[in-house]
């Protein structure tokens, strides 16, 4: 099998690593092409135009960060040229209506389309147990299920087009709104002079616990945002992408305006590049 792989960031790398990892042929873009080093140094052959990878496998999954960045890489002139009789496996964070377009785009040109976006972070894709959720007909989820186990071991088949982008969105909402949250009541408890121990201990035992707490606590506490899992710009990205829908479905989203304002916040004080958790430093800054 060849799988060619377009966008090898945070999560695209070791996600490519998998396939190399299980003796999968991967021929990597990336419009970075300093980022293709490790893969090339792991036997993945590189490539320095998206349309060579496309051209040379039968499967192309996208990890790329915007919808923007797949027409860019995938539908521009000469590589929307190369898509026919084709399968765009599409794993990244973008909106329903986005990859209900792409899939058109990609039919029209004689390939197929299937999204799979994931939920997890780096430690996850190293390990293969990322959660894949598919939009798909049933019956291109059973003949690419083999492919996806490689990164989660329990692909899901959530729907068709789009119903797969809207759970992922769904999903990272809450990855927004938890922190914040979170953020804010540490924040208080210190302020307020309560012990941070006890308070995780009590919030540890009640209904109102999240594993992500204990995940960022001690990067909130440390201010070491460094190294990121999932960088704040791109929470930014996710946030925007579900208000505009959420609005767009009639739903009341002045709760995560008011996340948004705070990872706006965390932006201006130079963290987009950082760690989401330093949503904590925003929420302690005075403006």
């Amino acid at each position: 099998m060849k799988v060619a792989f377009l966008g090898t960031g945070l999560m695209g790398l070791p996600m490519a690593q998998k396939l190399l990892d299980a003796g999968i042929q991967v021929i990597a873009y990336n419009r970075t092409p300093e980022k293709l080093a490790p893969l090339k140094a792991a036997g993945a052959q590189v490539v320095t135009h998206s349309y060579q990878a496309i051209n040379s496998a039968d499967s192309i999954i996208l990890m790329l960060s915007n919808a923007a960045a797949i027409y860019s890489v995938l539908l521009s002139d000469r590589s929307w040229r190369t898509v026919a009789g084709r399968t765009i496996i599409q794993m990244g964070t973008i909106t329903p209506a986005e990859s209900r377009e792409i899939r058109d785009a990609v039919v029209a040109a004689g390939g197929e389309y299937v999204e799979a976006p994931v939920l997890g972070s780096i430690p996850e894709a190293k390990a293969g147990k990322l959660i894949v959720m598919v939009g798909a007909f049933q019956e291109q989820y059973d003949r690419h299920l083999d492919l996806l186990k490689n990164f989660g071991p329990e692909p899901v088949l959530v729907g068709s087009v789009g119903s797969a982008a809207a759970l992922k969105l769904a999903l990272n909402q809450l990855i927004a709104s938890l922190t914040t949250a979170f953020a804010l009541s540490l924040s208080f408890v210190q302020r307020q002079g309560v012990n941070v121990d006890l308070f995780m201990e009590i919030l540890r035992e009640s209904a109102l616990y999240a594993p992500t707490f204990d995940q960022k606590l001690q990067r909130m506490l440390e201010g070491n945002y460094d190294n990121p899992n999932f960088p704040t710009k791109h929470l930014m990205k996710d946030t925007e992408l579900f208000i505009s829908e959420a609005k767009s479905a009639g739903l009341n989203v002045a709760s995560l305006e008011g996340v948004r304002e705070v990872i706006e916040q965390a932006m201006k004080m130079s963290f987009s590049n950082a760690d989401y958790s330093s949503l904590f430093s925003a929420i302690n800054s005075d403006g």
